[in-house]
């Protein structure tokens, strides 16, 4: 019976092993991949590769699956397009290389999930908590790309402010903040925070953007500015962090002393003033992101009911202090525009209270954006938006013909009609559009009926005869205008063009300038300080090294003029002698190195019979710098090109060769997709991609690492250096071109003026501070 069941268990267990091994083998299949047959060609495989690249690029596709894609994609081309790995991948079902520990692991999961779910094992003997399917389940809806955070989040983080947390895969500390992490966002998502997570592993790029060096790291946004979270993870200390991200003057504390003056400032913020009432001495953390959301519309007040000093305006408002009390207050401070109370207000009741209150009953125009909110341009004749407009001279009370006209509007409120008022004198150009040319209204007031048609500042309107003074004929007039349009439009039969409306709450150039540079001056300290103090460590300690060697020779030449001047000063001729000596081999030995070897520059053309013996199978450490050029800019690119690297000949590990566009454009276009930036780029497959001028672009190739750096020519002369810039890029990441427009005006200036700021590239190309791009392979020079 033993050896019944031993028996049993032996069968049991080669089964399971033949399951590993066909899981394993349907693991990755690279020709699945890119969607090519088993004895499709390489042409066929280079030809789906660039097909399905930009196709599922992350920057282009917002799917959130697409760089996992992208990345499979890249993995399967790097297989398939080396005769190598392809033979091994072919026979063995493996291409014979070390895909690292972490791909291990993922094979062991996927390999242990599907032998999970096939057997029904229990999940909670089997569970494994890097699991990163199952553990970031929470925060799938939350994943952040680079051109989702940099398009959508940045703009949006100035309406409301953003909790990110950068997470990896394999992070103990990551797994442990989990239930407060969740229990967190559940609770600041509802009150109106924006929620992030950046996967390290697969967004590096916009965890460097961040700043973000280490797993988890907890960050948030306001206005486009990035601050870090330092303290311990907890649900009051977080709820704090997203507080302090806030401007501290959102929120005007109100009692019986100022509420008068706050309410009373509508006339000159143009703004309608909100007051809660509540019986919690802490602003609440709901009212204040409310503020911040519509701070450009709308001043907030809080009055805490349990202070001494509010018993005044609770009586006076007939405030009920047991709940939570909202009112809005527009052109009248005696009463409130609209109110709302209940216990508990959620952010959507709040919401909709602040959008129908948003702006006064006769606004100010102060700005063409307000114009345009409150004056919108007719899309049909079924929206229909006519603006009746009062033009009126400031003044420091209210005038009799203003508050005719703000009686009027609130007596006349339609949705098809807005009421708005101008100050003329504010307002020069934009009244005198509207004014009849008449002595009947110099220093009077006047009301015009409008239409905008377009955005470019053409309206309909009609300005009524007389000067309004506000009296009941002037409001029976304007009654009868508004009435009778409704039933014909073509009452509006004056044109006109209007200009643009100038912002008059903008604060002054110079004030302009001081808030500019404190917040560039507060964000650089912070940036550098708080934010990015890793990256800042080798510039602090070349700046202390560079101290300490000025300081250490200030020294030294002190002691040693000391000591000059006890001795006795030789002759001048010896003196001469000795300075000529000393300078003349020191020279020497400084230039050798930058001596040619020989009196030419050896360019050779790279072709397809030069191509495996100048690149492909280049020795280690060895550098073919390739010149682009057409026939008909051959001579004159070759001669400057001679002249730049003339120098750099000297040095036996620069190899120097000219490619033909007219011949290899494919090549190089295919070689340039792998040299983007990372800034989002307009689309650039349009109808001139082909038409693109790439003569004067230089590549310094290094055959045995597989990558190049890539010098550009500049646009014009006077423009600053068409060098490229440099950092390590990873190689499993596609790096496209940014730059989709050509470059002009390239016939007004010389062709050899493209290679004027070649040498000082060679001279960082040597130094090894120019970007990488790496590609999976070189390709074939058709």
């Amino acid at each position: 019976m033993e050896v019944r069941k031993l028996s049993i268990s032996w069968q049991f267990l080669i089964v399971l092993v033949l399951i590993l091994q066909i899981l394993s083998a349907l693991d990755f299949d690279p020709y699945r991949v890119l969607g090519v047959s088993r004895t499709a060609s390489q042409a066929d495989i280079k030809k789906a590769y660039k097909k399905l690249a930009r196709e599922w690029h992350p920057d282009k596709n917002k799917d959130p699956g697409a760089e996992d894609k992208f990345i499979q994609i890249s993995k399967a081309y790097e297989i398939l397009s080396n005769e190598e790995k392809r033979s091994n991948y072919d026979q063995y079902g493996d291409a014979g290389e070390n895909q690292g520990y972490q791909k291990q692991q993922q094979q062991r999961e996927y390999r242990f999930r599907h032998f999970h779910e096939n057997f029904y094992f229990d999940e909670s003997f089997f569970h494994f908590p890097f699991n990163s399917e199952r553990r970031d389940s929470i925060d799938e809806k939350y994943l952040l790309h680079f051109s989702h955070y940099v398009n959508e989040v940045v703009p949006d983080s100035f309406k409301k402010p953003y909790l990110i947390k950068i997470t990896s895969d394999w992070c103990f500390s990551c797994i442990h903040i989990e239930p407060v992490w969740k229990e967190v966002i559940q609770e600041l998502e509802e009150l109106g925070v924006g929620i992030g997570v950046v996967h390290a592993g697969y967004e590096r790029r916009l965890a460097h953007h961040l700043g973000a060096h280490s797993t988890p790291s907890i960050l948030g946004i306001i206005n486009g500015k990035i601050s870090f979270f330092h303290n311990a993870v907890v649900r009051e200390n977080l709820r704090q962090f997203v507080e302090s991200l806030l401007p501290g003057n959102l929120v005007e504390k109100v009692t019986n002393k100022n509420y008068v003056r706050f309410l009373s400032g509508w006339q000159q913020e143009n703004k309608p003033h909100v007051l809660l009432f509540d019986q919690t001495p802490i602003v609440p953390l709901l009212y204040k992101l409310t503020a911040f959301a519509y701070k450009d519309y709308l001043s907030f007040g809080y009055v805490y009911v349990g202070l001494r000093g509010t018993e005044e305006m609770t009586r006076r408002y007939n405030i009920n202090i047991y709940a939570p009390t909202l009112l809005v207050f527009k052109e009248h401070i005696n009463r409130p525009a609209d109110v709302i109370q209940a216990r508990g207000m959620k952010k959507q009741i709040i919401d909709d209270f602040i959008t129908r209150n948003k702006y006064l009953l006769a606004a100010r125009l102060t700005s063409q954006k307000l114009f345009h909110e409150l004056c919108p341009v007719k899309r049909s004749h079924r929206q229909r938006k006519y603006c009746v407009v009062l033009l009126t001279a400031e003044t420091t009370k209210l005038s009799k013909p203003f508050e005719a006209f703000l009686s009027f509007a609130l007596a006349n409120t339609q949705d098809t009609v807005r009421f708005v008022h101008v100050y003329s004198n504010r307002q020069q150009e934009f009244a005198d559009t509207l004014l009849p040319d008449s002595e009947a209204f110099q220093g009077k007031s006047a009301v015009s009926i409008l239409e905008r048609r377009n955005t470019a500042g053409r309206v309909v309107y009609k300005t009524l005869e007389d000067p309004w003074i506000g009296s009941e004929s002037d409001k029976f007039i304007l009654l009868g205008y508004l009435d009778q349009l409704r039933k014909d439009p073509a009452l509006l039969s004056s044109e006109a063009v209007l200009p643009d409306l100038t912002d008059e709450l903008a604060p002054v150039f110079l004030l302009r300038w001081f808030y500019s540079a404190s917040d560039y001056i507060s964000d650089r300290w912070d940036s550098i300080f708080h934010n990015n103090w890793r990256e800042m460590m080798p510039l602090l300690s070349l700046i202390f090294s560079a101290l300490f060697i000025l300081f250490g020779t200030v020294i030294v030449q002190a002691f040693s003029d000391s000591n000059d001047e006890r001795e006795s000063s030789p002759p001048e001729k010896e003196e001469a002698q000795e300075k000529t000596g000393k300078t003349e081999p020191s020279f020497t030995k400084e230039n050798s190195s930058k001596i040619p070897k020989k009196g030419f520059v050896e360019v050779t053309e790279l072709t397809d019979v030069t191509y495996t013996s100048n690149l492909v199978r280049l020795r280690p450490g060895h550098m073919n710098v390739v010149l682009i050029l057409s026939n008909s800019t051959k001579t004159s690119l070759l001669q400057k090109f001679a002249l730049e690297v003339y120098t750099f000949t000297g040095s036996s590990c620069l190899h120097f060769s000219f490619l033909s566009l007219d011949k290899h454009r494919e090549w190089l276009e295919y070689l340039l997709e792998f040299a983007q930036d990372a800034a989002p780029i307009p689309n650039q497959y349009d109808k001139h991609f082909m038409e693109r001028d790439y003569t004067g672009y230089v590549l310094a190739l290094n055959g045995h690492k597989k990558y190049f750096c890539l010098f550009k020519p500049q646009k014009t002369v006077e423009e600053e250096e068409a060098i490229g810039s440099c950092s390590d890029v990873d190689s499993s990441l596609y790096l496209g071109e940014s730059r989709g427009k050509p470059s002009c005006g390239l016939g007004s200036r010389p062709i050899k003026g493209k290679l004027s700021k070649l040498s000082l590239w060679m001279e960082r190309l040597l130094e090894g501070s120019l970007q990488r791009f790496y590609i999976p392979s070189w390709p074939e020079l058709d």
